[in-house]
């Protein structure tokens, strides 16, 4: 059952709304998350009224798992004390974050996270721009808190726009017809658009619409471009789901920065 998806324990009640009221809607519905082709939440926005399924929000304060601990225990195995410092290296000069923290309660699998991403963060030619728009939208769909507030900062410095980071919150998934057209009166670019359309696809169909595949060639990425973005999609969609399920940094059931937070914090 999808409803916000900041929400650990949620109540489901129908609610149907006025078509005229929906550019007023609080932040208790998620318009993003919300309208998917699997949903229980049905949109039809020609319609005269518009039927949402409101959530209660019910934060959780307690972690779900304790966090490792920040340098390797004193009896850890020598393959232990090497994967902490590989993770190190490529926080450096950062500490590890809460992410890594928790992913090594299994340092293998945290070692094998930590090579597969920093490939993808550090070893890719796609633009970075394009990479922190589709990691961001990820986190908008899949209501990954930690994600957007994390690497939306990162889509403004690597130039994408406030208005443009704003269009990747707030457009409609665009697994709709009433999303796809939001797209296009969208203030993003045509290979922005490409972008959001592949990530909402591979999200939350899996299967991706030929049409959708290719237009990634029309707008110029080469095949190369196409895997990175392809592989650095589905990285941040497990991300997300690790993020949520364990609760990481306890942020289920807290709202995701604001654009205008986001640019207020960077100019300071």
């Amino acid at each position: 059952m999808r409803g916000t998806a900041f929400m650990t324990a949620v109540q489901i009640e129908e609610e149907t709304i006025p078509a005229a009221k929906l550019n007023s809607l609080t932040s208790s519905y998620f318009l993003p998350q919300i309208i998917t082709t699997h949903s229980t939440l049905d949109i039809h926005s020609n319609s005269l009224s518009t039927t949402f399924y409101k959530t209660s929000l019910q934060a959780t304060s307690k972690m779900r798992l304790p966090y490792a601990p920040s340098n390797p225990p004193p009896d850890a195995d020598p393959s232990t004390t090497e994967i902490y410092a590989r993770i190190a290296a490529r926080r450096h000069p950062r500490p590890l974050i809460p992410l890594d923290l928790s992913l090594l309660h299994s340092p293998p699998v945290a070692d094998g996270w930590n090579s597969f991403l920093g490939a993808i963060r550090s070893r890719t030619i796609l633009p970075g721009a394009l990479l922190e728009l589709s990691v961001c939208r990820v986190a908008v769909l899949n209501g990954a808190v930690y994600e957007w507030n994390a690497h939306a900062p990162l889509a403004l410095k690597d130039g994408v726009t406030a208005d443009e980071l704003r269009a990747v919150r707030e457009v409609e998934a665009t697994t709709t017809d009433a999303g796809k057209e939001a797209l296009g009166r969208s203030v993003l670019s045509e290979v922005q658009r490409a972008v959001v359309r592949y990530t909402d696809e591979m999200t939350l169909r899996v299967r991706v619409e030929e049409e959708t595949f290719e237009r990634l060639r029309t707008v110029g990425l080469d095949e190369r471009e196409i895997v990175e973005l392809t592989t650095g999609v589905a990285a941040y969609n497990c991300v997300s789901r690790v993020l949520v399920a364990l609760d990481v940094g306890e942020n289920n059931g807290k709202e995701m920065k604001s654009v205008e937070e986001l640019v207020a914090s960077l100019s300071r």
